[in-house]
């Protein structure tokens, strides 16, 4: 049973891979999910704000004093008084592509355009084999135009995609006015793979501390349902490979993904919930699922169930809107 795949030019032994989480904060953990059948790891991600703060910390260590005595002009600062998340990080990403032989891909969360651009050649430099991008930005500004949204969005692909020589994988929501649009529009801006979707973490309220708090929600099998349905209309619309990600727990939900498109089905929530052993289930239950309908590979069943074919997809997912309305039952 053949179960590699492609993603961003890079050839992968299984579709599955562990995306962003806690998880990839262990060397451990990293070379646990290889011996379960990971295809690749995505690391958790380095926020653009940690390295404007070193950025910051290191301009103002650097000059602290220096105005006020001549002898100033000679003090560094201790290694110990300086941020240093980032280069904790490059330290991380090579010790991790030490550790295993599958691809470890750099995560970069991010939301404006910026100097922390360049720490991506710095990941690459680290020994990464891919960086994803992961746009985490929800506008709020009333008097700030969609297509301003949509171009920050580019700008960042670009500034990125042309810095590095290794493939660029971006991360983004679904809450675009036309997301076909935009999809054509990343790849064209130098996205090597659209990884669909963020999900969004909304804070709560606590009624007795008046606080408003972090919630993190881990995801349930209905959310694969918006992404499946991207990957089936984009498939071989663009030209960046497609990972699914949220929702998926199951060797039944990767199988739908692949089927309707993705190079690579991602998940986070289903490993936090069952350990990483539970790559090696879901790995064990495809094959058995592929034997019983008598698929070879994963190439032979990709994109067998995507809207490829389909003349008018708008009208498609308008025609299932309406069956899925008029056939509930009571």
């Amino acid at each position: 049973m053949d179960l590699s795949t492609t993603y961003m030019g890079l050839t992968l032994r299984s579709p599955l891979v562990p995306s962003a989480s806690p998880l990839s904060r262990e060397i451990g953990d990293i070379k646990r999910m290889e011996d379960a059948g990971a295809g690749a790891v995505v690391l958790y991600s380095l926020f653009e704000e940690e390295v404007l703060y070193e950025q910051r910390e290191l301009q103002q260590a650097l000059t602290a004093g220096s105005e006020s005595f001549a002898e100033s002009l000679t003090y560094f600062p201790e290694p110990h008084q300086l941020f240093i998340g980032p280069e904790t990080y490059l330290d991380h990403i090579q010790k991790a592509t030490d550790a295993v032989e599958i691809p470890i891909i750099a995560s970069l969360n991010c939301s404006s355009l910026g100097s922390w651009t360049d720490y991506a050649r710095k990941m690459e430099q680290a020994g990464a084999d891919a960086i994803e991008l992961n746009v985490y930005w929800i506008p709020t500004d009333a008097d700030l135009p969609s297509d301003a949204v949509e171009q920050t969005y580019v700008d960042i692909v670009k500034a990125v995609a042309s810095g590095v020589e290794i493939p660029v994988a971006v991360k983004l929501s679904p809450y675009f006015t036309n997301v076909a649009n935009m999809a054509k529009r990343l790849s064209q801006a130098g996205a090597d793979a659209l990884v669909l979707f963020n999900r969004f973490y909304q804070p709560d309220i606590d009624l007795e501390s008046l606080e408003v708090r972090p919630n993190v929600l881990l995801s349930t099998a209905q959310a694969m349902r918006l992404p499946m349905r991207w990957v089936a209309i984009l498939y071989k619309t663009v030209e960046a490979d497609l990972a699914a990600t949220s929702g998926i727990h199951t060797a039944e939900d990767a199988l739908k993904m692949l089927m309707a498109g993705a190079n690579v089905t991602m998940m986070a929530s289903a490993l936090l919930h069952n350990g990483v052993g539970h790559l090696k289930t879901v790995e064990q239950n495809m094959v058995q699922w592929m034997e019983q309908h008598e698929y070879e590979s994963i190439e032979e069943l990709r994109g067998s169930m995507s809207q490829m074919n389909c003349d008018n997809p708008s009208a498609f997912e308008r025609a299932q809107y309406m069956r899925a309305l008029k056939t509930y039952k009571v």
